[in-house]
């Protein structure tokens, strides 16, 4: 008979499911027409019941059938009353019948962390701005991201009625990446994506410094990984803190299996075993390809302005 599945190849599966039942409750709660927003530090840092809902239905869903893995969200939520239509016990067989690359075989629930953002670009969601929208699941062993699953729930959203909205991105670090269509950014042009309504003198200092041909604005952590996996962007660049660790887990676990590369300004890796500390506060520097080109050209002021 075969083996079971190692437990990676079971979470990454059954964080598919649940990323896919947390798209539908992001869609149901924009068409319901009340977001129920709350201001959590100020008005660029929202919260809204989409935030809620998802967070408790990806925690206790991944919880039920993983009870010993660390799992931490964005949110600070209750946990204990999280109603059954919320949970999704389902898993994507695709994902079960590839074979876990061998050093993740032996890998036990306890030494998996989840890092959870139930929906990245908060901000986007409330302006209608749906294609920056995002649902993060990453997760992480020995404090390194090791796989991540990425839902945009309104992809596709401007296609048309009979267009499929929405689509699930997931990868594992020595196998690679899926559910998409891995393009490079036209050779010879910068060009920077960086946020959009987090700007601050530091921030645009970092990215004139990097002379380049064209500079986009878009709000997710997970939007932005995703420009530079299909061609749209060559380097995103965030001279701020702000960005945390659910942030980034399952964005740089795509971005490694595909052979990209996520550090802060100052070049360090992230860090994502539990006790570490949830703000990315050097920022962010990220690309597919020649990381190093855009690294050199980081200025010296810039770094020192960025405490890790």
């Amino acid at each position: 008979s075969m083996a079971s599945p190692a437990l990676l190849m079971r979470v990454v599966a059954s964080a598919y499911s649940v990323a896919e039942k947390a798209a539908t409750i992001v869609r149901n709660v924009m068409s319901s027409g009340d977001l129920g927003i709350v201001e959590k530090a100020g008005p660029n840092d929202l919260q809204t019941k989409a935030d809620r809902l998802v967070q408790m239905s990806i925690c206790a869903s991944l919880a039920r059938k993983f009870p010993k893995v660390t799992i931490i969200g964005e949110e600070e939520l209750p946990t204990d009353d999280v109603t059954e239509d919320l949970i999704e016990g389902g898993h994507c067989e695709e994902i079960l019948k590839k074979p876990c690359p061998a050093q993740y075989t032996g890998i036990t629930e306890e030494e998996l962390v989840i890092w959870v953002d139930p929906l990245d670009g908060t901000k986007e969601y409330t302006e209608g701005l749906l294609d920056h929208v995002t649902v993060l699941i990453g997760i992480a062993y020995g404090g390194k991201a090791i796989a991540g699953v990425i839902n945009q729930p309104y992809y596709n959203y401007e296609a048309g009625a009979n267009a499929v909205l929405g689509r699930t991105i997931w990868g594992v670090l020595g196998m690679g990446a899926f559910g998409f269509q891995l393009t490079e950014a036209p050779a010879g042009k910068h060009i920077v994506v960086t946020t959009r309504s987090h700007s601050s003198a530091l921030v645009n200092e970092c990215i004139a410094a990097l002379n380049p041909d064209h500079v986009i604005r878009v709000g997710g952590a997970g939007n932005k990984i995703i420009q530079l996996i299909e061609g749209k962007a060559s380097a995103y660049v965030f001279a701020s803190p702000g960005c945390k660790k659910w942030d980034t887990c399952a964005p740089e676990a795509i971005l490694h299996a595909v052979g990209g590369k996520i550090t802060d300004i100052r070049g360090n890796s992230f860090q994502y075993n539990k006790e570490v500390k949830h703000m990315n506060s050097a920022g962010v520097l990220a690309t597919l390809r020649n990381y190093d080109y855009y690294a050199s050209r980081i200025p010296n002021t810039v770094k020192e302005s960025l405490v890790p």
